[in-house]
């Protein structure tokens, strides 16, 4: 994460180009004007990535996140986990010195998984890994025992939807991009229980596998039976899926003891560091909070958090003040789709003219290649320039179509939005 500067410098750097990245006309100055003034910043810049990469904050952001999560641990929606995670960076951030820090409340699904296992009972004895995905029930107590129907799409699916009923259904879906491949995780057990399945076992969205099933969360939909949704491994979908081609009859024995809680109090994190000249205007960075269950969501999303409030640290420690008011936030409920972020638009969007860009950090924390970018033409050009001050560090591309749970609000109101690329997405 040494590259930290990539996230707080073009969060700081949008304070400088001003409304003409909304590209509304009321900026009057010349584009040529908005480029002298970006470039005009290269010594701001080169302090900014000195103090980061090589000076007293190398690894710090780093260092915290490795604290807070052999600290906190999971921190699952609904869970005291992720109270404590709350509470333990509402402290961190005052300490810190940052300005406005508050904690904005917000309802949360409250899942648990419970106890969950399968085992392959024909053609031979075989424990198949599993993780329940996120608002799944449970299977009856006595569990499921079930013939498998393996399928490759959603079309195969229907047009052997005769064969379905009172099965598992066995997704063995080819990896495509996560983008486009998890919607087999989402819609799979609706689209499996209207041709009459009794549970849902999904290869997992990922592009590769170590016998490692992945969660995620899934969606039931009105009038359609809810039925038991797992993701398993890669490896154990191919064998399935090998053997139903062969003709081999395949009995499975599932068991999930998941349950649903009536949702619960949570909280989106702030911090800002106030603009000393038009201080109601925004610059938003982000990065969530919460996490699945199973691991300590160091990467999905604890580095975009920390990278977050790193930006804010690096300015606060260079003693620079922004024109325009940098705000963190740490969004609760993210991988429930999005809930916090939703709640936090919806109590701010009458004041969206106030926000310049929204940024977020949500595709892993590997070395940076560049920022996906969503504006107007005029609003790319001005990224670029602002960009080709990053030139030290080698990450100057803008990419198209910025994306993510967490901005996609904003973005469908025409705020800027960026989104940090890395040499993995």
């Amino acid at each position: 994460m040494k590259y930290l500067s990539l996230i707080f410098f073009m969060s700081l750097l949008p304070q400088y180009a001003g409304k003409s990245l909304r590209g509304d006309g009321s900026h009057p100055r010349t584009f040529e004007d908005i480029k002298n003034e970006i470039a005009g910043y290269s010594d701001t810049a080169k302090a900014i990535i000195d103090l980061a990469v090589h000076g007293k904050a190398q690894n710090r952001s780093y260092e915290r996140l490795a604290v807070f999560a052999d600290t906190v641990g999971p921190r699952l929606s609904g869970s005291k986990n992720l109270d404590a995670a709350i509470q333990y960076m509402f402290s961190a951030l005052q300490k810190d010195g940052l300005e406005n820090v508050h904690l904005e409340p917000v309802k949360v699904p409250h899942w648990e998984r419970g106890e969950e296992f399968a085992v392959m009972l024909e053609p031979r004895n075989h424990s198949i890994a599993i993780l329940g995905l996120g608002s799944s029930v449970a299977t009856p107590p006595e569990g499921i025992t079930a013939e498998v129907m393996v399928v490759a799409s959603f079309d195969e699916l229907h047009r052997r939807a005769q064969e379905a009923k009172g099965k598992i259904v066995v997704y063995n879906q080819p990896f495509v991009t996560y983008g486009e491949t998890v919607r087999y995780r989402s819609q799979g057990a609706v689209e499996a229980a209207k041709v009459g399945a009794v549970a849902t076992l999904i290869r997992s969205i990922a592009s590769f596998s170590i016998d490692s099933p992945h969660t995620g969360w899934q969606n039931y939909q009105s009038g359609v039976p809810q039925i038991p949704t797992a993701c398993i491994s890669v490896e154990d979908a191919e064998m399935m899926s090998r053997m139903a081609l062969r003709g081999t009859k395949i009995v499975v024995y599932l068991k999930m003891g998941a349950r649903t809680y009536p949702d619960s109090p949570s909280f989106n994190t702030v911090a800002e560091i106030v603009g000393n000249k038009y201080p109601e205007q925004i610059v938003l960075v982000s990065g969530h909070l919460d996490s699945w269950d199973v691991g300590q969501g160091a990467m999905d999303d604890g580095g975009g958090a920390f990278i977050s409030w790193e930006a804010l640290s690096l300015i606060k420690d260079l003693g620079l003040r922004p024109k325009r008011t940098l705000r963190m936030v740490l969004w609760t409920g993210e991988e429930q789709g999005g809930v916090g972020a939703e709640q936090y638009y919806q109590l701010h969007k009458e004041n969206i003219s106030n926000f310049d860009i929204v940024m977020e950090s949500d595709e892993g924390t590997f070395k940076p290649s560049g920022l996906a970018f969503t504006g107007n033409a005029k609003a790319r050009d001005i990224i670029k320039e602002i960009m080709a001050l990053l030139l030290p560090i080698n990450v100057t591309d803008v990419f198209d179509n910025a994306d993510g749970t967490d901005i996609n609000y904003w973005m469908r109101d025409g705020v800027p939005v960026i989104a940090l690329k890395t040499a993995c997405n």
